[in-house]
């Protein structure tokens, strides 16, 4: 069985990447197949910035993907009334999830894509796409807010699955 997803997953990446069909992560309208969508969702997290991810998501993106959200609370401190936005990391965070998901149930078998590595990989990305946002706040609030992403970090690190 692990022979012949891996042979598909083969043809499929050539026959994938040869196609006029393939035309980054904006086209919508690709034939499904586990290589496809794998692609599709590594780019998604891994090379697309922040903000294109966010272009992509508000207009929906892939169809065959899941871009549902429940954002994450933004951390207020203390009474002070300075909060920390950290609402396009969680959108990416819980598209990365929920996508690895997704293929695992569809094409996975057991630990193929929902595994700890790819989680881990999602974790550190919603990790730096928090200190991006960070570094924009003024200079005398970015100690408050890498630790505020340093917190959320390590709760989905404990928190967050396999």
């Amino acid at each position: 069985m692990r022979f012949r997803l891996a042979l598909l997953v083969a043809v499929t990446s050539v026959l994938t990447a040869a196609s006029p069909a393939h035309a980054g992560p904006l086209a919508t309208t690709r034939p499904s197949s586990a290589a496809s969508e794998w692609r599709t969702v590594q780019q998604m997290l891994f090379v697309v910035t922040l903000p294109d991810f966010l272009a992509v998501a508000a207009r929906g993106g892939d169809t065959r993907l899941d871009w549902s959200t429940d954002y994450c609370s933004a951390p207020l401190v203390g009474n002070t009334g300075w909060s920390y936005d950290f609402h396009g990391p969680c959108r990416r965070h819980d598209f990365g999830y929920r996508n690895l998901r997704l293929l695992e149930r569809r094409y996975g078998t057991g630990r193929t894509y929902w595994n700890a590595t790819n989680r881990k990989r999602v974790d550190d990305r919603f990790y730096a796409d928090m200190l991006g946002h960070c570094a924009t706040r003024a200079w005398w609030l970015r100690a408050s807010c890498r630790n505020w992403a340093r917190t959320y970090y390590l709760a989905v690190r404990v928190a967050g699955g396999p």
